[in-house]
């Protein structure tokens, strides 16, 4: 498939025009527009970038439209992406900053934004589900449950940071990954001997 720099500019301009409330509230709309609407890559690829993304420093959403400019262009692609999800920001806050004092007071604004914030919450929690979905199709019901209640026990009781979180299940990905290879491959040299 053909990737060129009009559909990455646009993809990144709406994520960042439409991205209203930070960072998390984008990750549905990079999603949107790199699985759903352009098939740059696959929804699997998609939840991997993102786990690597959250466990590096910075905004989320700027490492997510790094890494798609660079994946379809390269270093040019990753600096066309970057702007174009940061510069309609930049723009609103310049052209903006001299009203900054109304809007922070304005019953309008603060209705907009708590009619806004379930939308957000929906978009995040059917992302969620759907992430979950594809755990319990490759692990299994029990040990998608025990990996969740893991998490959550790590992450809100124990109050480990999510990063370290994100590696140890990363690692145990990579070691369970090669643990099914090693079966496979004796699983192969068994049925050899077999004939």
């Amino acid at each position: 498939m053909k990737h060129d720099y009009g559909d990455l500019c646009a993809a990144m301009l709406r994520t960042g025009l439409l991205g209203f409330g930070g960072g998390p509230s984008t990750i549905p709309l990079f999603r949107h527009e790199a699985v759903t609407r352009y098939a740059w890559m696959e929804d699997e690829e998609f939840g991997e970038v993102l786990a690597i993304a959250n466990t590096l420093p910075g905004p989320i959403a700027t490492k997510l439209a790094a890494y798609l400019g660079y994946r379809l262009k390269g270093t040019p692609g990753a600096v066309i992406a970057v702007l174009g999800h940061i510069l309609p920001t930049c723009l609103a806050m310049v052209l903006l900053y001299s009203f900054i004092q109304f809007f922070s007071s304005s019953p309008l604004l603060r209705g907009m934004i708590n009619a806004v914030t379930p939308v957000i919450a929906v978009m995040l929690g059917q992302m969620g589900y759907q992430f979950g979905e594809k755990a319990v199709k490759g692990l299994g019901i029990y040990a998608a449950a025990g990996f969740f209640l893991i998490s959550f026990v790590l992450l809100e009781l124990v109050k480990v940071h999510a990063a370290i979180v994100i590696v140890l299940f990363l690692a145990y990905g990579a070691f369970h990954y090669k643990l099914l290879a090693n079966r496979k491959a004796a699983g192969a040299k068994k049925g050899e001997r077999g004939l």
